[in-house]
């Protein structure tokens, strides 16, 4: 695995005391259910692709996507400035390029399309970890590719994800096993909102002896997402489609 993982480890673990950025912790098990997770969708992205992570949290899976996949750009959002303030650390840590981390709340980024590029040093700086205005977001930005991991059912995450889809791009988002009942409840969203199950990509990892069964739903962007889409006042969570 590529030397980058270890370094990535060694910071992750050294910076979680300070912003609670992951409840695992051992070696074995970050590599395996952090890392060869994230890293399950690697083969879903299209070369030369612009992807959105929403709610990226420590990196999961941007970052190690990003590691083996020096191809794509990458745009990855979190509410919480801290963990901005660590990802953009440790993107310049690991010395990638075309990769950045904003703060600011998927409902925020739908106001805009921003005209900076992204930097050659992994990242913007620290005025990143400023929370957006509606001026600097003028338009809705389209990506490639979206994913999320272990942010919310999935009828809720087509929600905050399709709109920036690119018509033909697609949404992936990371899951565990029994995902067929948040399939089925989404269906009604993924019409609305434009989109089509195109595959459902089934994952086996394995720690300390342990399989680890994970499901990749793959949702591809057929036609425009209404303009109201994603709704605002965190409306996607208490009245999903």
């Amino acid at each position: 695995m590529n030397p980058k993982f270890e370094t990535y480890y060694n910071y992750l673990i050294a910076e979680n005391q300070k912003y609670n950025l992951t409840a695992i912790t051992e070696r074995e098990d970050v590599f395996a259910k952090h890392f060869e997770d994230s890293l399950a969708g690697a083969d879903l992205i299209p070369n030369g692709a612009s992807v959105l992570d929403i709610g990226a949290g420590a990196g999961f899976p941007s970052v190690p996507l990003k590691i083996v996949r020096d191809d794509i750009t990458v745009t990855m959002l979190d509410s919480v400035g801290k963990k901005v303030d660590f990802l953009n650390r440790l993107v310049g840590i690991l010395e990638l390029e075309g990769i950045e981390a904003i703060h600011t709340r998927i409902e925020d980024y739908r106001l805009g399309n921003r005209e900076q590029g992204i930097g050659n040093s992994g990242g913007l700086g620290s005025n990143n970890s400023q929370k957006l205005s509606s001026k600097s977001y003028p338009l809705i930005p389209k990506h490639d590719i979206v994913v999320a991991r272990a942010v919310a059912s999935l009828n809720i995450l087509c929600e905050y994800a399709l709109p920036f889809v690119k018509v033909g791009g697609s949404f992936v988002a990371y899951k565990a096993v029994g995902v067929e009942d948040e399939i089925k409840a989404a269906q009604n969203a993924i019409k609305i909102l434009g989109g089509k199950i195109a595959q459902v990509k089934q994952v086996s990892l394995e720690c300390k002896g342990e399989k680890l069964e994970r499901n990749l739903v793959v949702v591809t962007k057929v036609a425009d997402t209404p303009p109201k889409y994603p709704r605002s006042g965190n409306k996607p969570r208490l009245q999903p489609l």
